[in-house]
């Protein structure tokens, strides 16, 4: 079985922050670029962070550099994203998906393996 589970989702004030977490069974996390996107009600889906597989590749959109950080534990086949200083705008599901190629690219097509999504809803 070849899984992506994300969890951390919740409902915060502005300003709060959360940590979201992707955890990768029936694969090795080794050998795989993991890619956070994220998606709102009629919106484009957009790439939001992603780490390759050695940790020595990182990608941050524009519009989260300085408030998230993207981590990997490969003991526990598990990326996470934490966010900070979340805005209202930050609001969507939040999914989590590996590049099979490690290349680690912001663009959603690039990405295989896909998470069920978890949701971020950020109060004014």
């Amino acid at each position: 079985e070849v899984q992506l589970v994300e969890s951390g989702g919740g409902l915060v004030q502005a300003g709060g922050s959360l940590r979201l977490s992707c955890a990768a069974s029936g694969f090795s996390f080794d050998d795989y670029a993991i890619g956070w996107f994220r998606q709102a009600p009629g919106k484009e889906r957009e790439g939001v962070s992603c780490i390759s597989s050695s940790g020595g590749s990182t990608y941050y959109a524009d519009s989260v550099k300085g408030r998230f950080t993207i981590s990997g534990d490969n003991a526990k086949n598990t990326v996470y994203l934490q966010m900070n200083s979340l805005r209202p705008e930050d609001t969507a599901a939040y999914y989590c998906a590996a590049d099979l190629l490690n290349v680690c690219t912001g663009d959603y097509s690039d990405y295989s393996v896909w998470g069920q999504g978890t949701l971020v809803t950020v109060s004014s």
